[in-house]
């Protein structure tokens, strides 16, 4: 691997890798995942590798992710070298209708439960992890910069959550002057790119730096699954369980699998690197979480960055993974912008002229 670049996350002078490391597979609770020797080998691997950044939740595997990560940064001696994430909103208790959602009481008390396990007194990123469609978006920001002015918390992110609500967030942080949101995290990938219709554009607008969750489609991508022996692995364990986000093993999907097959094989590459090369680079994108069972997966997958993707190629993925555009959106294409203008060319200017090109470092992500 290469020396690793930090990108700043949004607009604030917090530097992140552009790889972080995903903990969700810290821990078996949920059937699948690492026991803790390979948790830690994973997270020793990555700190080796010049990663910082580490993304965890207070669900992820019913807290037991927070709490190895907890006992590996601090018998490490890492913990001011690292920018620690986590997030809120799940239930952890049953039968408490405020032990989740987005409300103030569940917000202070997840806080206070992470800080425990993570074994620190502050986090670096604190997300809501989604939206619960029912707490003011007033209360939750409020909420988090007490939060911050506290000390418990540097910089806010949401996760999973509607872009107007998100939008709502931004201009409410700056109408009031609270610390303002720094970090998206959605899932993007070669089979997921729905956030380019609306997000990508959000989070260069308002200055909050997209963290990519599942650029592997669950190793879909990493050439794990193939169309008539899908049998193991999380995919197949989760499949018709109710959750799209696990519902990747369609006919659909196996042919951007077949053209990042042969696009990486054009470039002796693995496919994982060849996915995570492509989502890493896309605009808006100021880091990408990659998560590991064993440290394997993990060295291959920190080995995306060293090479440059051609554009030709790049350009094939694009085709090949091409999202349906849905109403109002095919208003915003360059066939109907054209016919606002008569014809005449407009919108030449150089990429970054609405938003200041950046560079290397940058936490947006956009070249």
């Amino acid at each position: 691997m290469n020396q690793p670049i930090y990108y700043t996350l949004g607009r604030t002078g917090l530097r992140v890798s552009r790889l972080s490391l995903g903990a969700m597979t810290f821990g078996t609770e949920w059937g699948w995942g690492s026991d803790k020797a390979a948790a830690e080998t994973v997270f020793d691997l990555y700190r080796d590798h010049g990663g910082n950044f580490i993304d965890t939740a207070d669900v992820y595997t019913n807290g037991t992710s927070e709490t190895w990560l907890g006992e590996f940064i601090k018998a490490s001696g890492s913990r001011d070298e690292l920018v620690l994430a986590s997030k809120y909103t799940f239930n952890l208790a049953a039968a408490n209708p405020n032990g989740g959602g987005n409300g103030r009481k569940n917000l202070l008390r997840a806080v206070e439960g992470s800080l425990k396990r993570l074994q620190t007194d502050y986090l670096d990123v604190f997300y809501v992890h989604a939206w619960d469609q029912l707490t003011p978006v007033e209360e939750v920001m409020r909420t988090l910069d007490d939060l911050v002015r506290a000390g418990k918390i540097r910089h806010i992110g949401l996760s999973d959550v509607p872009a107007w609500y998100a939008a709502r967030a931004q201009t409410l942080a700056e109408w009031r002057g609270y610390e303002p949101v720094s970090a998206l995290q959605l899932q993007y990938s070669l089979v997921e790119r729905n956030i380019e219709h609306e997000y990508t554009r959000l989070a260069t607008e308002l200055g909050m730096g997209i963290t990519v969750w599942s650029p592997l489609a669950s190793g879909l991508l990493a050439g794990r699954y193939k169309r008539d022996a899908a049998t193991d692995g999380r995919l197949a364990a989760m499949q018709g369980n109710g959750n799209p986000a696990f519902q990747h093993l369609t006919e659909r999907n196996f042919q951007i699998v077949d053209e990042l097959e042969k696009v990486a094989d054009e470039i002796g590459r693995p496919m994982a690197q060849v996915a995570l090369n492509w989502v890493a680079n896309r605009p808006g994108v100021a880091s990408v979480i990659v998560g590991a069972s064993r440290p394997e997966q993990l060295k291959t997958n920190l080995g995306a960055l060293d090479f440059e993707l051609p554009a030709e190629l790049a350009h094939r993925l694009d085709e090949a993974s091409k999202p349906v555009t849905p109403f109002p959106y095919y208003f915003f294409t360059n066939a109907m912008q054209g016919m606002m203008y008569g014809g005449a060319r407009v919108g030449d200017k150089p990429t970054g002229y609405r938003a200041p090109v950046l560079v290397e470092g940058s936490g947006s992500g956009v070249e």
